[in-house]
This record gives C-alpha cells, sequence and structure tokens, in this order.
C-alpha cells in the first residue's frame, strides 16, 4: 500500500512511524514535513494542506491507496469529502461531522440536545449581551473562541475585568473569523482526560485508550494555555465504571445522534472529558488524533494500524479486534522555543546527537527544519520526547534524562510532566 499522510507536526511524525511499523504498507508520503519525518516518510513541501486539487492530483499521480489527515482544519475544509468524491480513499470525518470540533456551538447543541453531560453556556455574537451573562453566571467561567483558534481559544477569566477584555478581543478578532462568535460556559472543577475512539459510521468504535494533557504552559498549571506541554497514557484515573459512563452517555448518543442526522461519523472522536463530583461531563469533542497525545497513545497498540484504519473505512470494526501492551506507560514531554506561547524566536540550532543510543525513548520532531545541514526550531513546540517504562515512574526518568541530553539553549519544558501519575 501507498499512503499519504497530512500534516507536519509531532503528531503526524508519530502516525508516520506507526504506518512505518506495517509490512503492508510499501511507501509513506507526508504532505507537510518536519526534520524528523523524512526518516520515514517521503516528505512533499511544494503542497499546501488547504490545496484539494493539488492533493488530489498528487493522490492520483502517484497513486495513492489510503489518505490520512492529521490537523483539524483540513478535515473542517472538508478534504474528506472532497477526496472521497475523486474516488479516493481517505480517513477521517466529513465536513459536516467535523464541526463537532469547529463549532463550539454545534457541539454543544448536540449534547444539549442528547442529554449529554457538559457545563451550562450560552452563545454570543455581542458584547454587551455577553458580559451581562459572565455578571449573572459568576466567576470562575470559561469564554471560548467558537472556532478553530489551535488550543488557545479558550480563557478561564477570573473576574469581571478579565471577561470583559477576554470577550472584547474574542469578538475583535484576535483569533479571525474564529472568535466572531463565542460561548460562555459554566466552570467545571477536576481532572481533565482525553478519550480517543475509533469510529466506522455507525454507533460501533473501538476504544484507543485515555490520555491526560498538560495544556497550561506553566508547572502546577499556570500561565496561558498552548497547544499541549506533554501527556502521559493510560490513564490511572479511569475505573471500569467511569469508562462505562464516558461510553454509554457521551460517546455513543452522539454517534447515534450523527448517524440520524444523516452523516455518519467515521474517523477519530477525541472527547476532552472533565471528571467532575457528579461524574463525567463533556468539555470539548475534537475530531482528530490530539497533538500531543497521540505521541502517547499510539505506542501502546500492537495491532497493525494499518488493518484498524482500513476497518474503520470500511465499516468493519465489529469484525475487528485490538490489543494494546497493557504493561507499557508513556509519558511525553514537548520542548518549546523560549517565549511560547507568545512571541518566540525560530532559526536557533539544536543537536541531538547525545540522545541518539538511548533505551525506549524517541523524539517526535514537530517545529524543526534543516538549514545549512544544520537542525533548526522553526515553530513554538519543537521536539516531542516521548519515554515507555512498566511504571510512568521510570518513564518520567528517562524522558527528562533525554531533555538533559538535548543541546539546545534556546527551549524550555515543564519539569511536572506526569508527575500526578500514580502507578
Amino acid at each position: 500500500m501507498r499512503i499519504l499522510i497530512i500534516g507536519s507536526g509531532g503528531r503526524e511524525h508519530a502516525i508516520c512511524s506507526k504506518f512505518h511499523e506495517s509490512k503492508k504498507i510499501s511507501k509513506i508520503f507526508a504532505i507537510g514535513e518536519n526534520a524528523g519525518m523524512g526518516s520515514v516518510a517521503q516528505c512533499i513541501s511544494n503542497i499546501q494542506i488547504n490545496n484539494h486539487k493539488a492533493i488530489i492530483d498528487f493522490c492520483k499521480s502517484e497513486k495513492i491507496d489510503l489518505v490520512f489527515i492529521g490537523p483539524e482544519q483540513p478535515l473542517v475544509e472538508g478534504l474528506v469529502d472532497d477526496l472521497e468524491q475523486a474516488g479516493i480513499r481517505a480517513f477521517g470525518p466529513s465536513k459536516y461531522c467535523s464541526q463537532l470540533e469547529g463549532s463550539k456551538s454545534f457541539m454543544k447543541k448536540i449534547a444539549i440536545d442528547n442529554d449529554i453531560p457538559t457545563a451550562t453556556y450560552e452563545t454570543f455574537l455581542e458584547l454587551q449581551p455577553a458580559i451581562d451573562f459572565v455578571k449573572k453566571l459568576g466567576f470562575p467561567c470559561v469564554i471560548k473562541a467558537d472556532g478553530l483558534a489551535a488550543g488557545k481559544g479558550v480563557v478561564i477569566a477570573q473576574n469581571l475585568a478579565e471577561a470583559t477584555s477576554t470577550i472584547d478581543e474574542f469578538f475583535t478578532g484576535k483569533f479571525g473569523e474564529a472568535s466572531k462568535k463565542i460561548i460562555i460556559e459554566e466552570f467545571l472543577t477536576g481532572l481533565e482526560v482525553s478519550h480517543f475512539a475509533l469510529c466506522d459510521g455507525s454507533e460501533n468504535f473501538i476504544s484507543l485508550g485515555f490520555a491526560h494533557d498538560h495544556k497550561k504552559v506553566g508547572e502546577n498549571e499556570t500561565g496561558p494555555n498552548t497547544g499541549g506541554m506533554g501527556t502521559f497514557s493510560p490513564s490511572p484515573f479511569i475505573t471500569k465504571e467511569i469508562e462505562e459512563t464516558i461510553f454509554n452517555k457521551i460517546i455513543t448518543p452522539t454517534l447515534s445522534t450523527m448517524n440520524k442526522n444523516g452523516h455518519p461519523f467515521k474517523g477519530i472522536l477525541f472527547s476532552g472529558i472533565i471528571l467532575t463530583d457528579k461524574g463525567p461531563k463533556l468539555l470539548e469533542f475534537n475530531t482528530r488524533f490530539g497533538d500531543p497525545e497521540t505521541q502517547v497513545i499510539l505506542p501502546r497498540i500492537k495491532t497493525d494500524f494499518i488493518d484498524l484504519i482500513e476497518a474503520a473505512i470500511d465499516g468493519n470494526l465489529t469484525k475487528t479486534k485490538i490489543e494494546f501492551d497493557e504493561e507499557k506507560k508513556l509519558v511525553c514531554v514537548v520542548m518549546c522555543a523560549n517565549g511560547y506561547p507568545e512571541g518566540y524566536k525560530k532559526g536557533t540550532e539544536i543537536n541531538l546527537d547525545a540522545t541518539k543510543n538511548l533505551a525506549d525513548t524517541n523524539i517526535f520532531h514537530a517545529g524543526t527544519t534543516i538549514k545549512n545541514h544544520k537542525l533548526v526550531a522553526n515553530g513554538g513546540r519543537v521536539l516531542n520526547i516521548v519515554a515507555s517504562a512498566t511504571s510512568f515512574e521510570e518513564a518520567r526518568k528517562k524522558a527528562y534524562l533525554a531533555v538533559d541530553l538535548i543541546d539546545w539553549k534556546d527551549g524550555f519544558v515543564r519539569k511536572d510532566i506526569a508527575k500526578k501519575a500514580t502507578f
């Protein structure tokens, strides 16, 4: 098989590496590149991921058997629909189904209409009604851009002044069209967890597991939101009872509703869940693998990844079994450019030579490139250091050992990733 991956981040490097394990795949291409993906894929740098015609032409010329779409933007823009219309097999949800991620208000309406437990909310298009609502709701409260904002369009306002300035910034275009509509919801307390379901267009799904993401830039969950500073998996906090509640009250009703609406969901349904004292509640849906959660989810899967993806596309998950490495605990530490998530400098040199022979440790590239034959930073989140062991404590030690061996004076990490994991 000849596979095309869309995307250029640490998630896509991890996906390419997982496909590379399969003997059924003869060639992997990637549209979008970083300095690490070239070891497992042929990177195509002259096609933009929003150029659907160019992608379709490439697939036809290279006889691509399957396209796997990593990031959210191409899904929301309907790349799967366009590929399928051109007769090209693609993995991911349709443009309609991708609204579960592309529009917070769409997702919340699905939840409310189907009694899916979630935070109380309202949707706004104007400043004053939004301010009036936060006064009534109280503080803290959560303000979200309705559209895609690269994981940064969420603010937890602690007081009226912060809420007012945030709402004003959103409406005046901080995230462009994505924040011209906002939702404001009650603040929920509890532990957050991410779940990944592989879906085949029916109510059937295969659970790929749970992961915990550290979203804040600062230790002890302080500072602004980021795209993710680190993850660990599996979750030590999910009991069988909690799992069944999430499956029965959140995931299954959502898949059933999409079917009833005439738009069956195929692809990855990523549920952001908060474990409150009243049970699990839905924070958000994403319609693709998370980044950096993918980096700790995929290595636990022992089943050939291409078999799982094809079964989902073909609607055959009921005939498919998945096997995990139940002993493996994984920790991912994200190394970022100084200043991230605000202003940061590109082009600073990185040397990974000292990490090459580390056991049970992989480095997935995100914002990197090669310049003058040197590895340099080319983004905010730059490297994903992933380590595995039979305990989280040991996995953390391995990950941070690798961090210490990386020669990059312009990078930083959080030192508390997976610290709360208990086994």
